[in-house]
């Protein structure tokens, strides 16, 4: 019995000690994630300014990718948030399906696929916008003058 209890206290200070030991080589909360900052800091994010200053004052943006949503050239500040009540990219933007092709010196309107409801009818385009496709800041972003957080060569 008393050999039982002498290998459990040794076993536990063995422990005790490899758990002091590897406690100093922990990694330093600045050397984690992207920023190399400590994790505790609360960053100030940089002021920017929205590209263009009312909505058809910009050109339209080349897509980042091929089926990438178009990025929004003009200022959304007062127009978000958008919510299941107030939505004003449809006032300019929101043309029945049937004219989703650009026309000259008109807003682009919203595309088939955005009044097409792809989970109980793929094949059907419907009159109204697709409740999944209402917000539309979840996909399409205004562009700003922003340092980009991390290099990148996309």
């Amino acid at each position: 019995m008393k050999t039982k209890i002498m290998k459990t206290a040794l076993f536990t200070c063995l422990i005790a000690v490899m758990s002091l030991v590897q406690a100093e080589d922990g990694i330093k909360d600045s050397e984690t994630g992207l920023s190399k900052s400590s994790v505790f800091d609360v960053p100030t994010p940089e002021s920017f300014h929205y590209h263009g200053v009312m909505p058809g004052t910009d050109p339209v943006y080349k897509r980042a990718y091929p089926g990438a949503p178009p990025q929004i050239p003009h200022n959304i500040e007062m127009m978000i948030p958008v919510t299941a009540a107030v939505n004003y990219c449809l006032s300019c933007h929101g043309h029945s399906a049937e004219l989703s092709q650009p026309l000259q010196g008109k807003a682009t309107p919203i595309p088939a696929s955005h009044y097409t409801d792809l989970r109980h009818s793929p094949d059907k385009v419907g009159k109204k916008l697709v409740g999944a496709r209402y917000v539309c800041t979840q996909c399409h972003v205004a562009q700003a003058d922003v340092a980009p957080l991390v290099k990148n060569k996309f």
